[in-house]
């Protein structure tokens, strides 16, 4: 079983980049790609897989193609911060589709929350409408993105 990056060697980690790079690669041109034959190329892969270190594959959609430009950080401080009220954040949180990521923070504030959606006035509706009626929801301050320099998409479990 896989515990971490260490248990890893240099075909795993050439999967990996492989994958992270073309996700639809046939095992034939994958197995070619980091100098394996098929069937152990396979079995690493499935391996991977069990393990947990690959979560899935799916299509990256481009948000500014689909009309989600606007990037705004939420900060969310909640009233409750006992383990229900946080479960119950959670839970909601995760059928929100516009929050992109949620991250607990050990700071001033209790979530920072990736938020997207397609202007400043849906936004606005959006934060009114859905983040303040979220569980146990205090207060929030909003950092709106003017630009994105970097975004790296791990997957979305990870």
């Amino acid at each position: 079983m896989v515990q971490n990056t260490s248990d890893l060697d240099r075909f795993d980690q050439a999967i990996l980049a492989t994958l992270a790079e073309d996700g639809r690669i046939s095992i034939t041109d994958l197995s070619k790609r980091i100098g394996l034959s098929k069937s152990p190329t396979q079995a690493r892969l499935r391996r991977l897989e069990e393990n947990g270190v690959i979560l899935g594959y799916r299509a990256m959609l481009n948000p500014i193609r689909l009309g989600l430009d606007h990037v705004a950080f939420v900060e969310v401080r909640l009233t409750d911060t006992r383990e229900a009220a946080l479960a119950a954040f959670n839970a909601a949180v995760s059928r929100v589709p516009q929050i992109e990521q949620a991250h607990m923070i050990a700071g001033n504030f209790d979530y920072l929350l990736k938020v997207r959606t397609r202007d400043m006035n849906d936004y606005r509706g959006f934060l009114g409408d859905t983040i303040s009626t979220l569980p146990h929801v205090a207060s929030t301050s909003t950092y709106v993105a003017m630009e994105a320099v970097k975004e790296v998409m791990l997957s979305e479990g990870a």
